[in-house]
């Protein structure tokens, strides 16, 4: 592969962008928390009529950009995963005690950070009846990284689980997760996710339609559907958001 070839696909946000220059996808991270999350790729050899594709704009300094939605498989050719270092925060020279060069073992445990696993579940005392949403988001080695509740006044327990779903991919994006696997007992969150059983109920619709949306931010989405002896931890803070105030939520994030 020709290394003069090569250029590098952004995704930021809903938008994706394509560079020359590794320097040039530095500058879309953001300073906020707000900011979208960013994640680098490489490729080594665009198809000619990819090029006649991106018309569109929107990333500093892009050679292409388009929206993520409009982003198919192959669409660059081949990618392999491209950790990038985020300018530092930190003011003065800080920079300047960095070593040049990163291992690429280092580099590869950084960009494997962004993948977690999410296990949800939903809980409703008289179905409709108080409800809450339980969460519990790990990462890829199965430590916990947050337990999330939240209260959700009187609700079914379909609602209630589409609603932990909903909670953890919140909780995920916002931490700049790009990868996630999820799962629960709720066969009908699972079904309908997957595109497997229709969505009828109007509330659920509205819900669905939510949870669908947040899916697609993330790179790599997978959800399977696990007995409920395998999803006690989701299952027991959603018992415990019952107890909390409409709108309520706690977060229990690992010291």
């Amino acid at each position: 592969m020709k290394e003069d070839n090569g250029f590098f696909v952004v995704k930021k946000g809903d938008l994706v962008g394509v560079y020359r220059n590794l320097s040039d996808c530095q500058t879309q991270v953001g300073s906020s928390i707000c900011d979208p999350p960013v994640s680098v790729y490489k490729g080594y050899s665009m198809p000619k009529d990819t090029e006649e594709y991106l018309l569109s704009c929107g990333l500093k300094h892009a050679l292409y950009s388009i929206r993520a939605a409009d982003l198919t498989e192959g669409l660059f050719g081949t990618l392999v995963p491209c950790p990038f270092q985020q300018p530092s925060s930190s003011k003065g020279g800080a920079s300047e005690h960095m070593p040049k060069k990163r291992s690429q073992e280092a580099m590869w445990s950084e960009y494997t950070q962004r993948s977690c696993t999410l296990e949800f579940d939903g809980s409703s005392k008289g179905n409709p009846g108080q409800a809450g949403a339980g969460a519990v988001v790990r990462a890829d080695d199965g430590s916990l990284i947050c337990r999330l509740r939240e209260g959700l006044g009187i609700a079914t327990t379909s609602v209630a689980e589409y609603r932990g779903f909903i909670l953890g991919l919140k909780y995920a994006h916002s931490k700049g997760f790009t990868s996630i696997r999820a799962q629960g007992d709720s066969k009908l969150v699972c079904m309908q996710i997957q595109g497997l059983w229709k969505v009828k109920n109007q509330n659920i619709s509205t819900l669905f339609q939510q949870a669908k949306q947040l899916k697609d931010r993330f790179l790599s989405f997978r959800i399977i559907h696990v007995l409920r002896e395998s999803n006690c931890d989701a299952d027991q803070q959603a018992n415990l958001a019952v107890g909390l105030p409409d709108g309520h939520i706690q977060e229990e994030i690992e010291k």
